[in-house]
């Protein structure tokens, strides 16, 4: 099987994590491969804003799991939901900085594939916050 990509991006344009016709969605975009990671670059909207000027929790969590899917389609050629998903909080994620996700498939057994990302503040090696998953695939979904 190989994703045709484009169908995907055109049938789930209103996706909150990738969709780019969907005006609130984080609009991840432009995802790299990089061997085994995937990665992107994102800035965050003034709307994200959980406490004053920082990024919501659960906007991070969003945003490192379409990461992971997005690293399964990518390096594995297949569409997967999620089945667990772990986070760690390691800082606060300022509002007003330009991050770098990167999400990479660690393992990969049958369906499951066991898949790891972690979110950066531009130019700095130590994550605000990191996920693992286990992330399944979905039979006749995407191909």
């Amino acid at each position: 099987m190989s994703l045709d990509l484009e169908r995907i991006r055109a049938e789930y344009d209103h996706c909150f994590g990738c969709g780019r016709a969907n005006p609130l969605g984080l609009q991840l975009d432009d995802f790299r491969i990089d061997g085994s990671t995937v990665s992107v670059d994102w800035t965050p909207r003034p709307d994200y804003q959980g406490f004053d000027g920082i990024l919501h929790g659960g906007i991070v969590a969003a945003a490192l799991d379409e990461a992971m899917a997005w690293a399964a389609m990518l390096t594995h050629d297949v569409f997967v939901f999620t089945g667990t998903l772990d986070f760690r909080y390691a800082s606060q994620a300022p509002l007003d900085s330009r991050y770098r996700i990167e999400a990479s498939v660690l393992e990969r057994r049958g369906r499951r594939l066991r898949i790891e990302s972690k979110l950066t503040i531009e130019g700095e090696a130590r994550p605000v916050a990191s996920a693992r998953g286990l992330f399944v695939v979905a039979e006749g979904v995407g191909g």
